[in-house]
């Protein structure tokens, strides 16, 4: 039997025991590392908004909205994760390494088509406001509601999918093969070090979910706007004839394009000129 740890050191372990005992995971020591990894990861997001290229990057509302979503998200499969820990006599902190690990792995996935499938109904439906990323002109906090609802149903669909694996008997005996001796060492690697690695990956990943689709308004209005220089210094081409009866070519320059009435009168005074007769001459003398 597993000896029970002391009084707010919940990570104690009595002679021949490995690990973390249960409850150490919401110990003093335990919290703190969560609220230290909850504070590093999510810097990962701010610097993910600074790497965006300028004419990309989000204003600190949107991104505040975006990263919430998933702020919540997350925080919804941690505190299951060490729910579920705690519900059997085994090691909580590799069976909460166990559940972290398969979110991250199968997880990833699992939210990738969930959000995937939840875009193509709202699309089907056509209910913008549902639209991950968008919230609006002016913002809609409704909008941000909306969204975040969905992801947590997301959320739910891929914890209940990884429950359903942990099912298999084998994982009972992966989380034997703890190496570790010292409890506190344990919980360290468990809930800070290896999640810090994971983490940063996984927020910068599943906010490419969760933002804005295709390109941002600043990115439309400023290929809008290159569109227009080059539609309005783009070099066109015209044929008329030339008084020899040959093709030649008019280059015509938007930048100093003549107003329509006169490019045509200019253009009918050129097309009614009547052609000058050139003198040949053979040998130098004229015939």
């Amino acid at each position: 039997a597993r000896s029970r740890g002391s009084p707010g050191g919940g990570a104690a372990a009595g002679p021949g025991d490995r690990g973390c005992e249960n409850g150490a995971l919401m110990d003093s020591f335990g919290i703190f590392l969560q609220g230290l990894l909850g504070v590093v990861a999510f810097s990962t997001l701010m610097l993910k908004r600074f790497r965006e290229p300028k004419h990309e990057r989000r204003p600190w509302r949107i991104w505040f909205l975006d990263t919430s979503k998933q702020a919540i998200g997350m925080l919804f499969i941690h505190f299951a994760n060490v729910y579920l820990s705690d519900l059997t006599e085994e090691d909580p902190c590799s069976l909460y390494l166990i559940n972290f690990l398969l979110d991250a792995t199968l997880g990833m996935l699992l939210i990738y088509i969930g959000i995937r499938a939840v875009s193509s109904i709202v699309e089907w439906q056509q209910w913008e406001s549902l639209r991950f990323g968008e919230y609006g002109d002016p913002v809609q906090c409704g909008a941000w509601v909306g969204q975040c609802a969905l992801y947590i149903v997301i959320m739910i669909f891929e914890k209940t999918i990884i429950v359903i694996v942990l099912l298999i008997p084998q994982w009972k005996e992966v989380a034997l093969l703890n190496p570790i001796e010292n409890p506190q060492l344990e919980l360290a690697i468990v809930m800070l070090i290896v999640p810090f690695f994971v983490n940063a990956l996984m927020f910068w990943v599943v906010d490419n979910f969760l933002m804005k689709k295709g390109k941002t308004k600043a990115k439309l209005e400023e290929k809008e706007a290159g569109q227009d220089s080059r539609n309005g210094s783009k070099v066109r081409y015209r044929r008329a004839a030339s008084h020899e009866e040959s093709e030649s070519e008019i280059l015509i320059s938007a930048d100093d394009e003549m107003e329509e009435s006169d490019a045509e009168e200019d253009l009918r005074r050129l097309t009614n000129l009547k052609p000058i007769k050139k003198k040949k001459h053979r040998f130098g003398l004229p015939v």
